[in-house]
Order: structure tokens, then C-alpha cells, then sequence
């Protein structure tokens, strides 16, 4: 059942907790005072689907309590994306998250943002400027200023992320690490659909032929792990994939996921599989982690 900021809340440790919407700063720095253990958020920007519960699930497993937000937010937009169009429908997210998650922060953007663009924001460096963020100019810049907002106003011990989003997912990896923020960043796997392919909201938009052809992104992401523990096949399954033109490719790479630079054949330890491409003109991503130890 959905409350009130009035309301009173049992303690949500249960399998069924009461779920509290609140929309100010102020009330939620009073509701996250008062949840007593460890509390994991998980950041959304609304429009929930399983992808989104996968998250919920993982930070009901690891946290006494869960915090979610649902925000759109307008720094992450760029020229020509319609921030204005993107879904946003409150109620039927509280549907999907009722009893699932302790509070629901979901703030208008006056109150994320008195001044908007903010006077003072984060960058994420060249990191945000490359693959995806070379599409979307200050895309990047705009998550992690979120982010960061995000994480000092919820205070949470844990925040978990998805890897689909690979590069956003490595990104806020280094923020947290580079400017100390006292939180632990929990990965998540990637939610597949049977046939393998990656759960996202534009694959309602591909038709049984665009799903068939669209498998081309998980065969690459098993021919990647296939590949490993050797850095240089996993280079040559990626170029492979590309060559076979499966679907339109933007780009098929292992990074080092401390520099997101592309690997070369002598790299060791954990290398990023990041890939995207378009079927049916639907942009899809897929990505996955290796490790490399061997030319």
C-alpha cells in the first residue's frame, strides 16, 4: 500500500512492506533518518519494467531497506532527444513497486534543481565524451551530476546498477572512487529475455524477424566469454562479429574498465564487452565482463 509522508511505516523487513511516496528533499532526508540498518537505492528515472524489479530484487537481497528514486532528468538530454515526450506515468510505477521498496523518491525537477542548468555540476571527464557519450554530448555530464546528487540526498550504504548500461555503470564506478563518496556500487546482471536477448523497453518495438536478427549482440557477448581467458581472441570475436554484419553495428569492444580505452593483447584482469547496434532502426546495447589472462 502506498502512503503518505504521514503515514506510519512498519519496519520494512518483511516480504510485503508498506511503500511511502514522498516529492520534497526535506521529507526524504527525515524518512531516510529514520531507517534504522543498512538501506541500498536503486535511481530510476520512472517508466519501471522487470529490468527495474531485477534491480529492487538484488538491494532487497543485500539491504535492510530500499530506496528508490523516480526522476526525469533534463541535464541528461540532449539537442534533438524530446525530454518532454519521455514517459512519465507515477502511478502505474508505485503499482509496480508497492510492497516492494520502503520509499519512492520522486521529486519535481524545481525541486532537484532550483537553478537550472545548475550553477556548479560534474563532469565525467573524457570518459563521458566516448561510445555512447560521443552520440549524446554532455549526457554523461548529466548522470553523474544526478548521481551525485542523488547519492548525498538518500545516503545509502549500497547502490545498485545495472550492466547493460555498461559504460554509465563504469562511470559511476570511477565517480564514487575518484571523489571518495562513501557508497558501495553493486552491479547487477544483465535480465534476458529466454531467447538470450537483452531486456529493454525498445525491444517492444522490433518485430519477430528484428528479435531473430537482434540475437546477433548475445551471440557476440558468448563468443566474447567463449574467447576468454585470452585477451587477443577476445579482440578477434568482436572483430568477427562486426565483419559478419549481422545488424547495422556502432561498435563491438573490450575496455579496460578503469580507462574504458580499448584492450590490447597483453591486457590482464577484468575486461568490459561492450556492444551496440541497430535492428529495425532500434539502438540496442548488450555488454558483459571477461577476464583476461593470457595473450
Amino acid at each position: 500500500m502506498i502512503t503518505t509522508p504521514q503515514a506510519a511505516r512498519p519496519a520494512g523487513d518483511g516480504p510485503d512492506r508498506t511503500t511511502t511516496l514522498i516529492t520534497t528533499k526535506t521529507e526524504l532526508r527525515a524518512r531516510r533518518a529514520e531507517l534504522e540498518g543498512t538501506v541500498a537505492a536503486v535511481f530510476t528515472m520512472g517508466a519501471l519494467h522487470e529490468g527495474h524489479l531485477a534491480l529492487v530484487a538484488r538491494a532487497r537481497e543485500l539491504a535492510d531497506h530500499v530506496l528508490l528514486t523516480d526522476f526525469v532528468n533534463p541535464l541528461q538530454f540532449g539537442p534533438g532527444e524530446d525530454y518532454e515526450a519521455y514517459p512519465r506515468d507515477l502511478d502505474a510505477d508505485l503499482a509496480v513497486v508497492d510492497g516492494l521498496v520502503d520509499l519512492v523518491f520522486a521529486p519535481a525537477v524545481e525541486e532537484m534543481y532550483p537553478v537550472l542548468p545548475p550553477t556548479v555540476s560534474v563532469t565525467a571527464g573524457r570518459a563521458g565524451t566516448i561510445l555512447e557519450g560521443a552520440a549524446r554530448p554532455g549526457h554523461f555530464d548529466g548522470v553523474v551530476t544526478v548521481v551525485t546528487k542523488l547519492l548525498q540526498l538518500t545516503s545509502p550504504q549500497l547502490a545498485v546498477f545495472g550492466r547493460k548500461d555498461a559504460q554509465q555503470l563504469a562511470i559511476i564506478q570511477r565517480l564514487v572512487a575518484d571523489l571518495d563518496l562513501p557508497v558501495r556500487i553493486e552491479p547487477v546482471e544483465i535480465h534476458r529475455e529466454a531467447s538470450g536477448l537483452a531486456r529493454s523497453s525498445r525491444n517492444a518495438y522490433l518485430s519477430d524477424q528484428g528479435r531473430e536478427q537482434a540475437l546477433a549482440l548475445s551471440r557476440t557477448i558468448a563468443a566474447a566469454r567463449d574467447a576468454a581467458p585470452s585477451a587477443a581472441a577476445v579482440r578477434r570475436a568482436l572483430v568477427a562479429a562486426v565483419d559478419r554484419a549481422e545488424i547495422d553495428w556502432d561498435y563491438a569492444l573490450a575496455l579496460d574498465p578503469a580507462t574504458l580505452e580499448e584492450i590490447t593483447a597483453d591486457h590482464r584482469g577484468e575486461a568490459l564487452v561492450v556492444l551496440a547496434g541497430r535492428v529495425e532502426d532500434v539502438r540496442l546495447l548488450d555488454a558483459a565482463v571477461v577476464v583476461a589472462t593470457a595473450d
